[in-house]
């Protein structure tokens, strides 16, 4: 049985291509990827940076020639016409699928590396997938190991806590200032994409009024309807600069809108109350020498790219962090998955075994003339003797299986118990015996839990 991911993303797909291949209601193509022979179990994931199938095959190249199939022909028949398809798409098996759905769902593989967004996203492809009878033992153990990677990620890591764009780190600069933002009032000094992006994210925590002030009053409306604020002209600034603890700006003018007078004026007005002006002009909107003034915190562009850069060096660290637990807990999973393929070699071993067992015991008793209690005692004991002797083999078995050479030794125990020979001793059980069954039945064959292993 073999992990099968095969998707795209912004790292390989623009988002022209992207949108077509949203999925609005993943029902029916779970249901079309459920019904497929190829696929045991499968869960699709679906997000605006992505799309990706995760499925459980026997047969990975058939299934991989499916989900290609699925995504040209169900998801996007428009895109598939493309000659270019094909190299928008990725595939992963076995532990490289691993590790990619460990690394989506912590947030390493996101475009905004470390957002939080995502695990829910991966949360609910899993519960739809569930809902759609698409899922079962192998990429259920997957997926609540992909939740737990990402859980340790967050809380062992700071991969989330430090922003690497400058609109971001504006805000952080901001959060540092005031404590709270429901009581603060903010002025935007132009009306373009760097002062929207900062005041969006301001307004999510809270902030209680927003004005903007341009030269043309039509784009300050413009950009007022979608933040919930008030528009006005530049010739507006004095009285505005009074009411306003933080002020942003960013507007194409080659001399300081700002300066240290007007500035000076308007913390008279408010009596001490600090402010912070953060400036994202370039050429500077505002005069160097209002960083001179009392209760005011003045920061440029150069600043915040410099928080930025320190910033994504952090992050960057952090990121080795967060893969370095990322290829644990992958190899973990994958020596789950190595001891799955160990339970038909011990199973099938163990029937040869009883096999050979019992029928050398009627062979000998037929000759012994042994009463009903001496019977079941001999039997007993030729139990106890085949136990004892597959004891360490099965045991040394799973316990090598956390290792990489545990596949090795998993052949070589066939080879040596002769488990793939129809004329070796007990082989008469394997017509009725399965070595390829898997999942809850094959584990409770078993003398301790796959779990454990």
């Amino acid at each position: 049985m073999k992990v099968l991911l095969v998707g795209l993303s912004h790292r390989t797909a623009p988002v022209e291509v992207r949108e077509r291949f949203a999925v609005e209601d993943p029902g029916p193509a779970l249901t079309k990827l459920a019904r497929c022979d190829e696929l045991e179990e499968a869960v699709l994931i679906s997000t605006c940076n992505r799309v990706e199938a995760v499925v459980l095959t026997r047969t990975p190249e058939a299934a991989r020639l499916r989900l290609r199939s699925f995504f040209g022909r169900d998801l996007a028949p428009d895109a598939s016409d493309a000659p270019d398809f094909d190299r928008f798409l990725y595939e992963y098996t076995g532990g490289m699928a691993v590790h990619h759905l460990f690394r989506v769902a912590s947030a390493v593989d996101s475009m905004v590396v470390g957002e939080p967004q995502i695990l829910g996203q991966v949360k609910q492809a899993y519960r739809l997938a569930a809902e759609y009878n698409a899922i079962g033992p192998i990429l259920s153990r997957l997926f609540s190991r992909a939740f737990a990677t990402a859980k340790r990620v967050r809380r062992e890591t700071g991969i989330a806590e430090r922003s690497v764009s400058v609109a971001r780190v504006a805000v952080d600069l901001a959060r540092q200032v005031f404590e709270r933002f429901t009581d603060k009032e903010a002025l935007l000094v132009g009306a373009g994409e760097m002062i929207e992006l900062s005041v969006e994210a301001l307004r999510r925590d809270g902030l209680s009024a927003v004005r903007v002030a341009n030269r043309t009053v039509a784009h300050a409306e413009e950009l007022a309807r979608r933040v919930g604020g008030s528009a006005h002209g530049l010739e507006d600034l004095p009285a505005l600069m009074e009411r306003s603890d933080l002020v942003l700006t960013c507007i194409d003018r080659l001399r300081p809108i700002l300066d240290a007078p007007l500035v000076a004026q308007a913390l008279h007005a408010r009596r001490g109350r600090r402010m912070l002006v953060i400036d994202l002009g370039v050429p500077r909107n505002v005069a160097p020498d209002v960083n001179e003034l009392a209760d005011v915190y003045l920061y440029d562009v150069d600043d915040l790219q410099e928080a930025a850069a320190a910033n994504a060096e952090e992050r960057r660290r952090e990121t080795l962090r967060a893969e370095a637990i990322i290829n644990q807990e992958q190899q973990r999973f994958e020596g789950w998955m190595s001891a799955l393929e160990a339970v038909p070699t011990i199973r099938h071993l163990r029937a040869r075994g009883e096999a050979v067992r019992a029928r050398e015991l009627e062979r000998g008793l037929r000759r012994l003339g042994l009463t009903a209690d001496q019977r079941r005692g001999v039997e007993v004991l030729s139990r106890a003797i085949v136990n004892k002797l597959l004891h360490a083999p099965v045991t040394r078995l799973r316990a090598e299986l956390e290792d990489e050479s545990g596949i090795a030794l998993l052949e070589t125990a066939r080879v040596l118990f002769a488990l793939d020979d129809a004329s070796a001793p007990g082989a008469e059980i394997d017509a009725e015996f399965d070595p390829g069954q898997n999942g809850d039945a094959s584990l409770e064959a078993t003398d301790d839990s796959v779990d454990d292993v």
